[in-house]
C-alpha cells in the first residue's frame, strides 16, 4: 500500500488528509508537536504518529531518525501558522521560519524517502493570500509574505527535483472552516481535502511546480 506523510496532522486540514487517506487504505504517518495530545488523530486508528516541531532543529533530527529510510509516496507539508497582523519583527521571523524555511528544508531532508517511493510526490499547503498577482483582500503582511516566499521556494524545488522524477504541487486549500480559517470560512475540510486529493492524483512531472486551488484551477503567482 502507498505511504503518505502529513505534517501538522493533529487538526484541521492535516487531520482530514489523515482521515481520508487512512480510509482509502494508505499507510499514514502523521506528525504533531505533542503526539500525546493528538486525540483525534489517535482515534483514526491506522495512523503512525511521530513527534515533530518543524521550527526546532533537534526535533527535525529526531523525526528524521525515527522515519529512517522508509519510502514515502506522498509528502504533504501542511504545518503552518498565521502570525500577527502587527508588523512585529520577531513574529515575522518566526512565521517565515515555520511557513517558508521549515517546509523547504524538510522537503530537502525527505527527498531520499520520496525518491524511494513509487509515486514520488510532494505538496505544500500554501494560500491564495500568497499570490502577488491577485493580492487584494486582507492586508495580512506577515502571512501573505511568508506564503509568497514558500511559493517561490517550492517552485524552485520543482525545478530542482524534476530530473529525479519527483513532482511538486503548491496548493491553495480554499477558505476552510478550521481554527485558522474560522467559522465564517466558505468550505469545510472534507471538501477542501477531497479537491486537493484530486489534484494530487493527477500530479506528475509534467504538471510539477504549479500553483493550484483545491478545485483544480490554476492561480496567478
Amino acid at each position: 500500500m502507498p505511504t503518505i506523510l502529513v505534517t501538522g496532522a493533529n487538526r484541521g486540514i492535516g487531520l482530514e488528509f489523515a482521515k481520508q487517506y487512512a480510509s482509502d487504505g494508505w499507510s499514514v504517518i502523521g506528525t504533531a508537536r505533542e503526539p500525546d495530545s493528538a486525540e483525534e488523530l489517535k482515534a483514526i486508528g491506522a495512523v503512525e504518529i511521530l513527534q515533530l516541531d518543524v521550527a526546532d532543529a533537534d526535533s527535525v533530527d529526531a523525526f528524521a531518525d525515527a522515519l529512517g529510510d522508509r519510502p514515502v509516496d506522498l509528502f504533504i507539508n501542511n504545518a503552518g501558522v498565521y502570525g500577527s497582523d502587527d508588523l512585529d519583527r520577531d513574529d515575522w521571523l518566526k512565521t517565515f521560519e515555520i511557513n517558508t524555511i521549515a517546509p523547504t528544508l524538510l522537503a530537502e531532508r525527505l527527498k531520499p524517502n520520496v525518491a524511494a517511493g513509487d509515486q514520488k510526490k510532494m505538496a505544500v499547503i500554501s494560500s491564495m493570500m500568497g499570490s502577488i498577482g491577485d493580492g487584494n483582500g486582507s492586508n495580512a503582511i506577515i502571512y501573505r509574505s511568508s506564503k509568497a516566499a514558500v511559493n517561490a521556494a517550492w517552485k524552485a524545488l520543482s525545478n530542482r527535483y524534476r530530473d529525479d522524477g519527483i513532482a511538486v504541487a503548491i496548493l491553495h486549500p480554499g477558505w476552510v472552516q478550521t481554527d485558522m480559517g474560522g467559522p465564517n470560512a466558505t468550505i469545510d475540510p472534507e471538501t477542501s481535502v477531497s479537491g486537493m486529493r484530486a489534484v494530487l492524483d493527477g500530479l506528475s512531472v509534467r504538471s510539477t511546480g504549479r500553483f493550484t486551488a483545491y478545485d483544480g484551477s490554476q492561480l496567478p503567482w
